[in-house]
């Protein structure tokens, strides 16, 4: 079984003549559009945003693989130099498209008889949906030139800071009993049985932080500090209410999913403290102890046991899903272990053009390893589902990004905890998904607030290291109530997150809570109609790119306004949490 993954099916370097083939066509694409747009006409404006669209189909086409190739070697190798100045040139050369774009949305966006338009031809039918938002969104467009001068700092600005971060919080290392180790790698001892290594890395890691606290900070209040500003010179509200809008969600969806969440914390609270009594001690749970495994659920799993143990799971469900984790497992579709200069975490990558899909974790060999691997060939399922669409059609929003995934968590979880008949096996199951929704509720409730913290500040000044740590500490205090050890917080957990860092992408923390809350309701219908579920699934992910989130969800008949639908879904969880304290209760 491979260690990392193949990107050959994309290119074998940057000498390959396919990559210089891509990349100089691309580089013709985007003067074509540069001219096209430089002359807009006013005449025929249906043929117009068609052969607009057109020309940026094409771009999409070539830009896609370029920049997954490179991105993807940066992921494994942030010291990769070679990947390293690829990216920037692909920056640089589709920041020169942004003004542009600017005038084609803008275009759109003046254009009365869009409908009319769209019904007249068959190529702008299938961009229905984009048109739309754009001309929704073109209120929210600056003047050509200024969107330009905009994506071109941004590439010494936002996406420099993004890339700080990553290189920091990869390449640092961890003095932990005497060794040298990636914060990738210490972080993952966190998983580990023993009590004692659990507190010694999770000190190893704290102090980790310190040495790079600095750096990440000034890329933190940066970035933030130019979303705000970009905000403020469109127009459209707070950071907030452009999210929103990158989101195709409406206000009224988060604020019902928060309220039912927030009444529903307690519930986690309580699982937390049962946990710290079975480790041994009253009270709230200490922070090393989070990922404590319990029961018999000790077990460690090779990869190839994961391959096993997921297809065997998965193929009752859907057989394409399970033939798709086949081939990802026997084609190199996965990196797997932890190394020095590797990122931290798991993702997966969608790649369309080659039809397949890459994932990066960290495994270690836990049981939860294997539901990461779930969760990330959920993505690839998604990938899956949307590969017919138009290049211009392949992008869905945040909230609805995790519903395959969290599905994918949710079928391994569930599956287990039927067939566990020990109840010391069901302990440590149930333990395991409790561990993993505790994190989309509270801590991901915790970094909700903790953004807003750090947009309120960045409106005013400057949050130093010691302010966000406090910042952090307010938040998880918020998100974890008594259930956990105040004095064990770890106030660092800005530093290590990426989902901060992102000029192009706030608020990437609620979607986590969404995609759990709503997989859970998709669930529960999944074990009502059984096989007949499968279609409308199908059907509701490759919705997800030409639909609002509001619009998906009605496609199995839920209507994510109503708190109800969230507390039903939070119920679920409330019962396992029940379960638990029972089997705990009798240990």
């Amino acid at each position: 079984m491979n260690k990392e993954w193949d990107l050959s099916p994309l290119y074998s370097g940057m000498d390959d003549p396919r990559y210089a083939a891509d990349l100089s066509a691309l580089e013709l694409a985007v003067a074509q559009l540069n001219e096209f747009a430089a002359a807009l006409s006013q005449g025929d404006r249906g043929a117009v945003i068609h052969r607009g669209l057109e020309i940026e189909e094409q771009i999409a086409r070539l830009a896609a693989p370029l920049f997954e190739y490179a991105s993807l070697r940066t992921t494994v190798n942030t010291s990769d130099t070679q990947a390293l100045d690829a990216q920037a040139r692909l920056q640089k050369l589709l920041s020169d498209t942004s003004a542009a774009e600017a005038a084609l949305r803008s275009y759109v966006g003046k254009t009365d008889n869009l409908e009319a338009l769209i019904a007249d031809d068959p190529f702008l039918q299938d961009y229905a949906y984009l048109l739309r938002t754009t001309k929704d969104d073109a209120r929210y467009i600056l003047d050509e030139k200024v969107e330009e001068a905009l994506a071109k700092m941004n590439l010494s600005g936002g996406s420099a800071w993004e890339n700080l971060q990553s290189y920091l919080t990869s390449t640092v290392t961890a003095d932990y009993r005497g060794q040298k180790l990636p914060l990738s790698a210490v972080r993952n001892l966190a998983y580990d049985p023993d009590p004692a290594v659990r507190k010694d890395a999770y000190d190893a890691e704290v102090a980790c932080y310190d040495k790079i606290k600095d750096g990440v900070c000034f890329a933190l209040n940066s970035l933030k500090q130019q979303v705000t500003t970009e905000c403020e010179l469109r127009k459209g509200g707070s950071p907030l209410d452009m999210t929103l809008r990158q989101s195709r969600m409406q206000r009224s969806t988060l604020e019902a999913m928060i309220t039912a969440i927030e009444e529903y914390l307690p519930v986690f609270w309580k699982y937390l403290r049962a946990k710290a009594k079975l480790l041994g001690y009253e009270g709230g749970l200490k922070w090393w102890d989070l990922f404590a495994p319990m029961g018999k659920n000790t077990a460690t799993y090779t990869v190839e046991d994961a391959k096993a143990y997921l297809i065997s799971h998965f193929r009752p469900f859907a057989p394409d899903m399970a033939d798709m984790m086949e081939r990802a497992f026997d084609e190199a579709w996965i990196d797997f272990y932890p190394h020095a200069g590797k990122v931290g975490g798991a993702f997966c990558a969608n790649i369309a053009s080659i039809r397949q899909s890459r994932v990066l974790t960290n495994y270690d060999g836990a049981f939860g390893d294997i539901v990461t691997l779930a969760h990330e060939l959920g993505h690839a399922y998604h990938g899956m589902m949307i590969e017919e669409h138009k290049p211009l059609n392949l992008d869905y929003s945040m909230p609805v990004a995790e519903t395959a995934s969290t599905f994918n968590e949710t079928v391994v979880m569930n599956a287990a905890l039927d067939e566990a008949t020990d109840p010391a096996v069901k302990l440590g199951l149930l333990e395991s998904q409790l561990q993993d929704t505790t994190q989309i509720m509270c801590d991901i409730m915790s970094r909700y607030w903790f953004e807003t913290a750090v947009f309120e500040k960045a409106k005013t000044g400057f949050a130093f290291p010691d302010e966000l740590c406090e910042m952090m500490r307010q938040a998880q205090r918020k998100g974890y109530g008594d259930g956990l050890d105040e004095e064990t917080f770890n106030p660092y957990m800005w530093v290590c997150k990426s989902h901060y860092y992102s000029s192009g992408l706030s608020f990437y923390n609620f979607p986590y809570a969404f995609g759990g809350l709503f997989a859970a309701g998709l669930y529960a219908q999944y074990r009502k109609e059984g096989e007949a579920f499968l279609p409308k699934y199908r059907a509701l992910l490759k919705a997800t790119t030409v639909c609002s989130v509001e619009d998906v969800a009605k496609m199995a008949d839920i209507d994510l306004g109503d708190v109800n639908f969230w507390r039903q879904s939070l119920e679920i969880f409330k019962d396992r949490v029940e379960q638990f304290l029972a089997l705990a209760a009798a240990q």
